[in-house]
């Protein structure tokens, strides 16, 4: 296939359908960072099914370059298609496409890419090569882009008994200081979610650490919520 043809056709499709109005709304709710097409996700994802339909998916060999065409395109949208391709191969990822997670996650960043990327994509290489993971967060921790950092404290989020506890620690206090809204609200989350695998080391870890009142609060508001349904006499002690 010609990647570049194929990317000019999807744009094609996504363009004959435009919105400017729906576009105005969704460039908003996204603070104005990105132009869109105004395609919401149902017909985005029509779009994309019924063009999936006609030419297929890229291979595994040409998938990075139809995702790095995407990711170059103005429309927000074009972003999007590139992930849905990536999720076709999400369980063949190995350490040769760290460069593609890690371009696009510094490239037009947010959390609409960003946050799916480190969680599904990453989270998934991870999982097929431990070898890579410490490596990644170590020069991921010393990076000045917040995205990459952020990446660090997400990439576990659904790894629930698998986590890496001693790893997810060692991060958050690494970045507990930062001052950076996504960071903090990056540690509430990744502790949010472990609180579903382990409720008294999340609640022992909050008393104990150090944490922004964003970050305490967002890693404690399942435990908050159980606590204020439960009758009983297993109250945890928030």
């Amino acid at each position: 296939m010609d990647p570049e043809l194929y990317v000019t056709n999807l744009y094609e499709r996504f363009r004959s359908r435009a919105s400017a109005e729906d576009a105005f709304f969704m460039a908003k709710y996204m603070k104005n960072q990105f132009p869109f097409f105004g395609l919401k996700k149902p017909m985005r994802q029509e779009i994309e099914k019924d063009w999936f339909r006609h030419s297929g998916f890229p291979s595994l060999l040409d998938m990075p370059q139809v995702v790095h065409l995407l990711w170059e395109l103005p429309e927000r949208e074009c972003q999007y298609a590139a992930m849905d391709i990536m999720e076709k191969f999400r369980k063949e990822f190995t350490g040769q496409h760290l460069e593609l997670f890690e371009y696009c996650i510094v490239t037009k960043p947010w959390w609409d890419t960003t946050d799916l990327i480190a969680a599904r994509f990453i989270g998934t290489m991870f999982r097929n090569d431990v070898s890579l993971i410490r490596p990644c967060v170590q020069r991921w921790l010393e990076d000045e882009n917040i995205w990459l950092r952020r990446t660090c404290l997400l990439f576990q989020l659904k790894y629930r008994k698998a986590t890496d506890r001693e790893l997810l620690e060692e991060t958050i206090r690494r970045l507990s200081g930062e001052k950076e809204f996504f960071i903090r609200k990056a540690i509430g989350w990744a502790l949010r979610e472990y609180s579903k695998t382990d409720a008294h080391w999340v609640l022992e870890f909050v008393q104990n650490n150090p944490l922004s009142p964003l970050s305490r609060r967002e890693a404690l508001k399942i435990l908050k919520r159980k606590n204020d349904e439960n009758s009983g006499n297993q109250r945890l002690p928030i």
